[in-house]
């Protein structure tokens, strides 16, 4: 196989994490595979001095976007604190604009998605980005799909990725797709992060998005719902754990969090089983009664809607490797 070439764009006030993840992730690989079939990474921006991410870290372009008019083999757009508030440089949108007539795979880490969106690469396509940005993702872009529950997807040659960390997962996922499994392995080995985290995890966490108020009854009922997990619940035991009418709560819950009551115990359900069978080898059937699904069939269920996986699937992509895609960079 030839040099992979891999373009980073970057900009001021890009996330640091979104660069040096992936980054990191190729020239690891580059240590298991012949060295004509390496990576090699290059960060883009509108120029070629020197900008300061959001840490204040500093960073030097290799190449500026008039330099960068060959073809690549993947581009990726780290994303920024900016970008889902500001218009992004007009250099940089008219750059990206033509990347999809000489690259294989282009992409976005985070929020840098809103750059793609700008330059009009999310157009009828499945994207994600971080769970805080996907509303006003899907709000400025309409006509692009906002799943804001997983942690990377696909569409075609366009790949997207969650917050932060998760460009790591994306960088693990093509190096898995092109050089196998066992050289994605042994990447997070070398950085001490997890292989196996798939495309279709969730990135919803309640034990993450508490209300900001402890004492609220929304905060109370988060509470409730996480400490009996495995209870049947409806709209009027809820109503009933907080002092409040069923109809108050319905409302007051979908005022304060954007989801109803169902659907946060749902989510909630989801993430307990997802740590049981990330973290134990309890049968199926007994996380799906410790979590309240009642049914391993009923759990089942849930996943696919939720996550595009089974429990079992989820699970062995926690053992061993994940499933492989189908597209080659």
């Amino acid at each position: 196989m030839p040099v992979v070439k891999v373009a980073l764009v970057i900009h001021h006030g890009v996330q640091a994490l979104d660069v040096a993840g992936p980054a990191d992730v190729f020239a690891e690989a580059n240590a298991f595979i012949p060295e004509d079939d390496r990576y090699e990474t290059v960060l883009v921006a509108r120029d070629r001095a020197s900008l300061r991410a959001s840490n204040n870290m500093q960073l030097v372009p290799d190449l500026s976007f008039e330099g960068a008019s060959g073809a690549f083999d993947l581009v990726l757009v780290a994303g920024g604190p900016d970008l889902p508030h500001a218009d992004p440089e007009p250099d940089m949108i008219s750059w990206l604009r033509s990347i999809p007539m000489r690259t294989a795979i282009y992409g976005s880490i985070c929020t840098g998605a809103f750059a793609l969106g700008h330059a009009g690469l999310l157009a009828n396509r499945r994207v994600t980005t971080h769970w805080q940005n996907a509303a006003k993702l899907a709000s400025r872009f309409p006509t692009a799909q906002v799943e804001p529950d997983l942690i990377y997807l696909w569409d075609g040659p366009l790949v997207t990725s969650a917050g932060v960390t998760a460009g790591i997962d994306l960088a693990l996922a093509l190096v898995h797709q092109r050089h196998g499994a066992a050289i994605a392995v042994a990447v997070a080995k070398r950085l001490v992060v997890l292989a196996q985290r798939q495309g279709g995890q969730s990135q919803f966490s309640p034990y993450l998005s508490a209300p900001a108020n402890p004492e609220s009854p929304i905060a109370r009922l988060h509470t409730h719902v996480m400490e009996n997990i495995g209870r049947r619940h409806t709209l009027q035991s809820l109503a009933d754990a907080v002092g409040m009418s069923s109809r108050n709560l319905a409302r007051q819950f979908v005022r304060e969090t954007g989801i109803t009551p169902h659907e946060f115990v749902e989510r909630a359900r989801v993430d307990a089983a997802r740590m049981l069978l990330e973290g134990t080898r309890l049968p199926l059937k007994g996380v799906a009664y410790d979590c309240g699904f009642g049914t391993a069939d009923r759990m089942r269920l849930v996943f696919v809607g939720r996550l595009g996986i089974t429990p079992a699937q989820y699970r062995a992509s926690f053992q061993h490797d994940p499933t492989s895609s189908e597209r080659n960079i």
